[in-house]
């Protein structure tokens, strides 16, 4: 039996990964990024939003910057994501000992390969929604899909 290096093992695992079987790992990790708070954090981390112009670099915010740039997420919330972030790797937390303690939050590189794809999907969102609107009204208007 020929023997394997850990990274042929993990190219194996990786071609292995397909998120439509219901047990694949994927599947939680397209939840998590599929969560409206993650991609406006990650938006965030990434330089976009209200007062930054396109093409800002990633920069590290405190809670509560986030907080302020993300209107509506609740305290809970935002540490609920923050947290998630961390654990899968695609935010850092620093704690710096000042008085008060101040925490900053900045993308990894992995999280920072995520926002680029995440900031496309915002964008289609934004510039689309009139369309989208205009749907749902017809939709809405008429039958709402019933089946025959």
């Amino acid at each position: 039996m020929p023997t394997t290096t850990a990274s042929q093992r993990r190219a194996a695992a990786k071609a292995e990964y397909d998120a439509f079987f219901a047990q694949c790992p994927s599947r939680q990790l397209l939840e998590r990024i599929s969560d409206k708070w993650v991609a406006l954090v990650l938006a965030a981390l990434g330089g976009d939003g209200p007062g930054t112009t396109p093409g800002d670099d990633p920069m590290p915010m405190r809670f509560s910057e986030l907080q302020r740039r993300i209107s509506g997420v609740s305290q809970k919330m935002l540490t609920q994501t923050l947290r998630a972030l961390e654990r899968d790797g695609l935010v850092t937390r620093t704690v710096t000992p000042t008085v008060p303690v101040t925490v900053s939050y900045e993308l990894t590189d992995l999280g920072r390969s995520l926002q680029g794809l995440m900031k496309g999907i915002k964008a289609w969102a934004e510039g689309h929604m009139e369309e989208v609107l205009t749907h749902r009204g017809g939709f809405d208007q008429g039958s709402g899909g019933a089946a025959d």
